[in-house]
């Protein structure tokens, strides 16, 4: 083949990958919106299992949440889980998000709902809290006519949803205008900005810059540690002893501050990666063991699905 064809062909490859980077879509998210469209599970439900896709809890087509149902739902506890994604990518049907996670807590009665907020650049991460908020307050609003019980909520993130889970669930008064009644506790799955004083004084991706911009006083909002107040639910910080920016010394301020406070905080330490917290979580095994020990132990009807 002649060299400038070579060259003609490599250009055009080129320009195609960029397409894709550009639009901030690549093939998976692509073919993940397509399968959600269309309203198939991203995995086989359990049996007798059944999801309601795109409930509106606003008038922005990202202001919705799925919720996956057992085969029989009576004041059923809620597991309300938020996805990452940096603040600016990530969606309700990925499967990391939910697979593991409704393959073993549906068949054990429990309801888990996955829901999407607006991101950056339309969102920073302050705005995207009071999304998740109104979201939270329209599934407790409406729990009891799919079967859920609006007292019995448990709040599950993962890296970017962890950070909102958690200052959600930090101060409940500062979200209780946009309806949010009290939940039962917060599992924090791997986030790195559970501190984000800390994280923006020290050294940093750029990814945190657009979600929390320049503004210290900001910082100081949208951060779960310095949010928090005597009287929030107890959280469970899961983190991973393997990333390089060390997630685990910022739950560990998290755990000091609250425990000054009198509020209940955990640590669970895993030896897995950043996906795999999200992803492993429902699978058997001493990891999602100690995360059920946890939710046993924030109500009794949690704790006797769970034996």
């Amino acid at each position: 083949m002649p060299y400038r064809t070579i060259l003609l062909v490599a250009a055009l490859l080129l320009a195609w990958l960029a397409s894709f980077a550009v639009s901030g879509q690549g093939l998976r998210e692509r073919w993940q919106a397509r399968r959600a469209a269309s309203g198939e599970p991203s995995a086989a439900l359990p049996a007798g299992a059944r999801v309601l896709r795109d409930v509106a809890y606003g008038s922005d087509p990202a202001q919705r949440y799925d919720i996956y149902l057992p085969g029989r739902a009576a004041n059923a506890p809620v597991v309300f889980m938020v996805h990452g994604g940096g603040w600016r990518v990530g969606d309700k049907t990925h499967d990391k998000v939910v697979d593991n996670k409704i393959g073993r807590w549906l068949p054990k009665g429990f309801v888990l709902i996955s829901a999407n907020y607006r991101m950056l650049p339309t969102q920073d991460a302050l705005g995207q809290a009071e999304d998740v908020a109104r979201a939270l307050a329209h599934a407790q609003k409406h729990a009891r006519e799919w079967g859920g019980d609006p007292r019995r909520f448990v709040l599950m993130g993962h890296s970017a949803g962890a950070h909102l889970v958690a200052l959600i669930s930090a101060d409940p008064a500062r979200y209780s205008p946009f309806g949010v009644a009290p939940t039962l506790g917060t599992v924090s799955l791997d986030s790195g900005a559970i501190d984000v004083v800390a994280k923006m004084q020290t050294r940093h991706l750029p990814l945190y810059d657009a979600a929390f911009g320049d503004d210290p006083s900001r910082w100081r909002l949208a951060s779960p540690t310095h949010a928090l107040v005597r009287g929030a639910a107890p959280l469970l910080a899961v983190c991973s002893s393997e990333r390089r920016d060390q997630p685990c010394n910022e739950a560990k301020n998290y755990l000091a501050r609250a425990h000054s406070l009198g509020v209940r905080a955990e640590l669970l330490p895993q030896a897995k990666t950043h996906a795999e917290i999200n992803q492993q979580l429902g699978l058997p095994g001493a990891y999602t063991d100690a995360v059920e020990r946890f939710l046993a132990s924030l109500d009794d009807g949690i704790a006797a699905l769970l034996r």
